[in-house]
């Protein structure tokens, strides 16, 4: 039995209908030569992708990580831990789907969007994989969810790519939850349970930590975006449990120019196409307020050697987005001043303290999450959530013999904060998924259209 971390337990306690707490990703795959060559549903393609599936359930062994389900029983006083499931069932937890005709893009985000939107079955380990057929252009598809308690998203991404391999000719390689226990992340740090028992240095250093934020918080507040200054736009509402998804790629090279002309990072300049794409998306919806949008971006501290946390190593700064500002070449300057003054302050804090920071970052969404008929009412602690998470460096990847085309992330979205952005990168692309409440964000797929437009104007800043 191992104790839930705190900021695990979070996506736990604050799970409902409305807001499952899961994080998922949809892959896109081409078929290998051979498994068909009609153009719409190749001749065989039905065999490659059943077989497959067939393989998967036939697993012989399964990670220890996904194999584990949650438990908080009288007797553990409130606290949650994991539990291992010695009787998995994964005919169960992998399914086998088929688009109907013609099995477009716009099909094959529909169905995402609707098993985006079901909650896990917390009597077993939280995650599902679902292989999806007769996706046009002799493709396929993979989406998998798991429950964010259990794993951040560069976690998920390091053991996604665990399952790819470079060599086109490789086979009978497994899915993610059948990796060898080798692969496993590092342990969970230590829930409140155990922590209390520890030796007094730990505890020393936690207050050490925690009252050295104090100074730290003080001397930033004059320049830093915090929360809470944030305008109420259409996604600061109530939401309801269904989802809309959307998903579309950019070449790395547009955004690297860009980068080129404005002396900006490339997650900057990322977070210029939201921004602009965002102002484009509320003047047609005639919402556009006149304060600037902000967002909560999460950091990862996974390349911190010391770094704590459980499933989740997360620290988060607010970004200013800009929005007010009509010309792309100020919005730009306005948000690099912004997150490099942020990572400023967070370079200067220990992991323990960025962890904090990462904890109240998530939970400043929580009264309007949690508390009816608050979302809508009060001042946003952000507009919405915006991160980028490192993809696989080398490229093409391939998973039994399948290249793989696309990756589009698939996160949460919270009673307040009806929308999220999350992108990766592949092969020389940003991979874009956007996620949001199927009735508070209205139109959601018009926001790729304006990413592609917001990106074009960044592109002629001379």
């Amino acid at each position: 039995m191992t104790a839930v971390g705190p900021l695990d337990a979070m996506f736990l306690l604050g799970e409902s209908r409305e807001q499952p707490m899961h994080v998922g990703g949809l892959m896109l795959f081409e078929l290998p030569e051979g498994a068909g060559r009609d153009h719409v549903f190749p001749e065989g393609s039905r065999d490659y992708v059943s077989r497959l599936y067939h393989e998967m359930v036939a697993a012989q062994a399964v990670n220890p990580l996904f194999a584990r389900r949650v438990r908080n029983r009288p007797l553990d006083l409130g606290y949650w831990s994991w539990q291992q499931d010695d009787e998995i069932d994964l005919e169960y937890h992998v399914r086998l789907s088929a688009l109907p005709r013609p099995g477009r893009y716009r099909e094959l985000f529909e169905l995402t969007s609707r098993l985006h939107g079901t909650l896990l079955d917390r009597h077993r380990p939280l995650w599902e994989m679902h292989l999806i057929d007769n996706v046009e252009g002799r493709r396929f598809a993979l989406y998998s969810k798991i429950h964010h308690s259990m794993i951040d998203g560069v976690t998920a991404l390091r053991w996604m790519q665990n399952t790819l391999t470079t060599d086109p000719t490789r086979t009978n390689m497994p899915a993610t939850y059948a990796l060898p226990e080798s692969t496993e992340p590092a342990k969970s740090t230590p829930g409140l349970v155990t922590t209390v028992g520890r030796v007094p240095g730990n505890a020393g250093r936690f207050l050490l930590d925690l009252a050295g934020l104090t100074p730290v918080g003080l001397k930033s507040l004059v320049q830093a975006t915090l929360p809470f200054q944030a305008p109420r736009t259409v996604f600061n509402q109530g939401i309801t449990g269904a989802r809309r998804f959307a998903a579309q790629s950019w070449a790395v090279e547009r955004l690297e120019k860009v980068r080129a002309i404005t002396g900006a990072t490339l997650n900057d300049v990322m977070l210029a196409m939201c921004s602009g794409a965002l102002r484009n998306y509320l003047l047609e919806l005639n919402a556009l307020p006149d304060k600037a949008l902000t967002a909560m971006v999460p950091v990862s501290l996974r390349g911190s050697s010391d770094a704590p946390g459980g499933g989740n190593s997360l620290s988060t700064l607010i970004a200013d987005l800009a929005t007010d500002e009509a010309d792309p070449e100020a919005r730009i300057r306005r948000i690099m001043a912004s997150t490099s003054y942020g990572k400023g302050v967070l370079s200067g804090l220990t992991p323990l303290q960025n962890l904090m920071i990462g904890a109240l970052g998530f939970s400043v969404a929580g009264p309007a999450a949690v508390l009816p008929g608050v979302a809508g009412r009060t001042t946003p602690p952000y507009n919405l959530v915006i991160s980028n998470v490192p993809g696989p460096a080398e490229s093409p990847l391939y998973w039994n013999r399948s290249r793989l085309l696309g990756m589009y992330p698939a996160s949460i979205v919270l009673n307040g904060q009806a929308l999220n952005i999350s992108v990766t990168s592949y092969d020389h692309h940003l991979h874009f998924g956007l996620i949001g409440c199927r009735r508070t964000v209205p139109h959601l797929q018009r926001l790729l259209v304006h990413l592609e437009t917001a990106l074009t104007e960044l592109e002629n800043i001379h």
